[in-house]
């Protein structure tokens, strides 16, 4: 990768600068060729005006036409100079003589420039020429008598010097505006990159860049689908995996820049918009497929700006904890089973080390016909393997927890159609027992009854203890997430009991017994392979 030889902050302070200098640049050249001709083009009607003035003077006309008020011509010429500010006014009659100038001592004199013969025929206008003054702008005008006959001609000078004078001080100016411009968008570029780099979190363009690839690649990586919307619900992002389920869902076409709602009805990431506050493991349908929604808001100077929505198949995650849950159990029912072995060969070893031959194989007897018996209630009465080898797992792990743990089976419990019937009963069951033999652990009888029966495709569970029981108040709480009175990271067992029932659609019922413990009764629907009813 290339690297960054400039940062951004210089970067953009240099970029600014570089557009204010050229602005101002290309603004002075402009300015001053406008301000040039704009000076120039005043100057010269200055000197027209003043030239045709003069030439109207009845002081002039009489001058011309009389020699006894020739003097009076170059009183007034003086006047007229001192008042305007200009270099001279000379009045010269047909012959060229000059009547008035500056200087007393050349009048009388023939006026000098050589651009005066134009005049004498009567003419108006502009030239530029070097006379004993120094080289200057002239304005001539002809003088006429009453008789609308020329007399002679008046020519008003403007030193070009002070005409360069004025077009410099105008520069200088522009220059002056100029630096103060650049000293500005300087101090403006500065103020610029400071903000932008402060927006940017002070990173450099080259790690926005790597950070924008990297952002990419997890997104499109992961296998949760990611979506984000702005603060208007439009669609601005979605990875690969969102596309890959929307598809199955039935949804085509790119949904970017979309709305959500139209898109996708039943996302509800509005509510998120609305109140700032996260959503997190909402089950949602969108066309059937059951996905698991986490939504939380975007939000920047306490803004919220748009929100991000990340969800996963709720199926994958069913098979998982179907996977998990299934290890979980034959490993709970191995230990137990292991567990219960030992002691009983402990026993065996004990009973033959001491030569209690009789009582050795009464004992084998009894731990035969015991284990025969308890097998083959279990196994005649209940026809899923799983669920049968889950209840057996069960019953050695009362045992050694020292509790009188006895299943009841009022009929044939027959193999369900389904294999998620058998995962969430086995669901339901456990969390139930678990949570019994929880509670008569320190009761002085120590004893659970679990009664099952089937009749008409529904399996009714009902689970009785001898422990402590609950408070009327509780029982309204606990089948809430978290909601435990056994203390902290604890409540999801009977939480979860309800998330099963609600998917079968059954319904759970707790029962305060007048003694201790409690009795809990769940009924679901429970369709079979053949729809037959159970064996009573």
């Amino acid at each position: 990768m290339l690297r960054q030889r400039w940062k951004l902050h210089t970067m953009i302070t240099f970029l600014v600068c570089l557009v204010v200098l050229v602005s101002l640049l290309v603004t002075d050249l402009l300015i001053s060729t406008t301000i040039n001709d704009q000076l120039e083009e005043s100057l010269e009607e200055k000197a027209k005006v003043i030239s045709k003035t003069v030439a109207k003077s009845r002081i002039v006309k009489n001058g011309l036409q009389n020699e006894e008020h020739a003097r009076e011509i170059q009183e007034y010429s003086t006047d007229i100079r001192k008042a305007t500010n200009v270099l001279f006014i000379v009045v010269f009659d047909m012959n060229g003589i000059r009547k008035s100038h500056p200087n007393p001592e050349r009048i009388g004199e023939k006026f000098v420039g050589g651009d005066e013969k134009s005049v004498l025929e009567g003419k108006e206008y502009i030239s530029v020429s070097e006379g004993t003054l120094g080289k200057s702008l002239r304005a001539f005008a002809p003088v006429y008598d009453e008789n609308h006959k020329q007399i002679g001609a008046v020519a008003v000078g403007i030193s070009l010097e002070k005409v360069d004078e004025a077009i410099d001080l105008g520069h200088e100016n522009i220059i002056i505006g100029s630096i103060i411009g650049i000293l500005v968008g300087i101090v403006g570029a500065y103020i610029v990159a400071r903000y932008i780099k402060k927006i940017l979190f002070g990173l450099e363009p080259l790690a926005i860049a790597k950070i924008l690839e990297e952002r990419n690649t997890m997104l499109q990586s992961v296998h949760e689908g990611v979506i984000a919307v702005d603060q208007d619900s439009t669609i601005t992002l979605v990875n690969k995996s969102a596309i890959r389920m929307f598809k199955r869902a039935g949804l085509s076409g790119n949904p970017i820049g979309m709305r959500v709602e139209d898109y996708i009805p039943t996302f509800e990431i509005e509510s998120v918009l609305r109140t700032g506050k996260p959503e997190l493991d909402k089950e949602q349908s969108i066309n059937g497929i059951s996905i698991l929604v986490n939504r939380v808001p975007l939000i920047v100077n306490k803004q919220v700006v748009g929100a991000i929505s990340t969800f996963r198949d709720k199926t994958e995650m069913n098979q998982l904890a179907e996977q998990l849950t299934g290890v979980r159990t034959y490993a709970e029912a191995l230990r137990a089973q292991s567990h219960e072995f030992m002691n009983k060969l402990h026993v065996i070893l004990g009973m033959v080390r001491m030569g209690y031959k009789d009582e050795l194989t009464d004992f084998i007897h009894t731990l035969v016909d015991h284990r025969n018996h308890e097998v083959g209630h279990v196994t005649k009465n209940i026809k899923d393997p799983a669920l049968a080898g889950f209840i057996m797992g069960k019953l050695s792990y009362g045992r050694e927890e020292n509790v009188d743990l006895s299943i009841v089976t009022k009929s044939v419990i027959p193999e369900p159609k389904h294999s998620e019937t058998t995962h969430e009963v086995i669901t339901v069951l456990g969390n139930l027992m678990d949570n019994a033999i929880e509670a008569v652990a320190q009761s002085n009888r120590k004893a659970i009854e679990v009664t099952l029966t089937y009749s008409q495709q529904h399996l009714f569970i009902n689970v009785s203890d001898s422990g402590p029981g609950l408070s009327k108040e509780m029982v309204d709480h606990v089948f809430e997430k978290g909601f435990s009175t056994k203390g902290p990271n604890r409540g999801y067992g009977l939480y979860l009991v309800r998330k099963s029932i609600e998917k079968l659609g059954g319904e759970i019922t707790i029962q305060l017994k007048p003694s201790n413990g409690i009795s809990i009764n769940v009924g679901v629907p429970f369709e079979t392979q053949t729809g037959g009813e159970g064996d009573d």
